[in-house]
């Protein structure tokens, strides 16, 4: 009887900092403090400048919204603490409360849904494939016989596998730990092409040494909405996420901070990725939603 009462006391204490866990707001209010998932080498989307200082579109979204859930909570300061996550970690870290917002460059899929939530969609992105410009490499089926780079833990190569131009494309992978790691691969010549989301590869190529030694070719793998990931089943933190992101597309703000990251010159080299948003990013912004990868590939 002891054992099961032990038992039961146990679920309850579970049951209990389960609740805590995904009442964001107050985990923040009660903290005056926040913490923020970034990447090390997410494009323009999310890197880091080094000395623990993180930058690019989505960092500056998410300081944005936590600007207005500062205000929302009527916190007089508001400390930002920043987590860079991986590929592999960074659903188990938004999972188990170590982040409380996650700024990177995460698809939005019905898979992930499952473990966490998802805040209207900020871009949807064009998975393609960039090569060495010498290469001689222009489309999916001269991938035949060599290796392909991608980032442990991403949705990239299985996109790949699964076009229909792939078909009889026998390829090698390989894996880097993060994007610069995979886009290292393709630079010392030890992968013939590294596969990933379109920014992530223009912002990789403009911080290489040599811009023009590289291209991004071939056909447009998948479409897929990229989005700033929260904890589930926390809905007052969602909308508060949500409603502060909604504002600054009604306002064009979001316009302008994309053209910031994409469109103008960035620190730390002041190179210019020069990417303007795509007519599915601007339709995401014309009607905020947070619709899974699943949906844009029934179109």
């Amino acid at each position: 009887m002891k054992k099961s009462l032990l038992v039961i006391a146990a679920a309850l204490a579970c049951a209990g900092a389960s609740a805590q866990q995904t009442e964001t707001l107050k985990k923040i209010k009660d903290s005056a403090s926040v913490t923020m998932g970034v990447r090390d080498s997410s494009g323009s989307l999310s890197y880091t400048l080094g000395d623990g200082k993180y930058v690019g579109y989505h960092v500056e979204i998410c300081q944005k919204v936590l600007a207005d859930i500062q205000k929302q909570l009527a916190l007089p300061k508001l400390e930002i603490k920043y987590q860079p996550v991986t590929s592999q970690n960074r659903i188990p870290l938004v999972q188990n409360g170590t982040v409380d917002i996650e700024c990177g460059s995460t698809t939005n899929n019905a898979v992930r849904q499952k473990d966490v939530a998802f805040a209207v969609t900020t871009f949807v992105e064009e998975v393609r494939i960039a090569v060495k410009a010498n290469s001689g490499i222009t489309s999916i089926n001269q991938l035949n016989g060599k290796t392909v780079a991608t980032t442990t833990g991403t949705t990239s190569v299985q996109t790949l596998r699964k076009h229909e131009r792939a078909n009889g494309v026998d390829f090698h992978e390989v894996f880097g730990k993060d994007h610069a790691d995979s886009f290292l691969l393709l630079e010392s010549g030890r992968a013939d092409a590294f596969v990933m989301d379109g920014a992530i590869l223009a912002g990789n190529i403009a911080k290489a040494k040599n811009p023009t030694d590289f291209k991004i070719v071939g056909e447009v793998l998948s479409t897929e909405p990229i989005a700033i990931m929260l904890r589930k089943d926390d809905p007052a933190f969602k909308t508060a996420v949500d409603n502060s992101i909604k504002a600054m597309m009604k306002s064009g703000e979001i316009a302008k901070i994309w053209a910031k990251w994409f469109e103008q010159p960035i620190p730390p080299s002041n190179t210019k990725v020069g990417m303007a948003p795509n007519e599915n990013t601007k339709a995401a912004w014309a009607q905020p939603n947070d619709k899974p990868a699943e949906d844009y590939a029934k179109k």
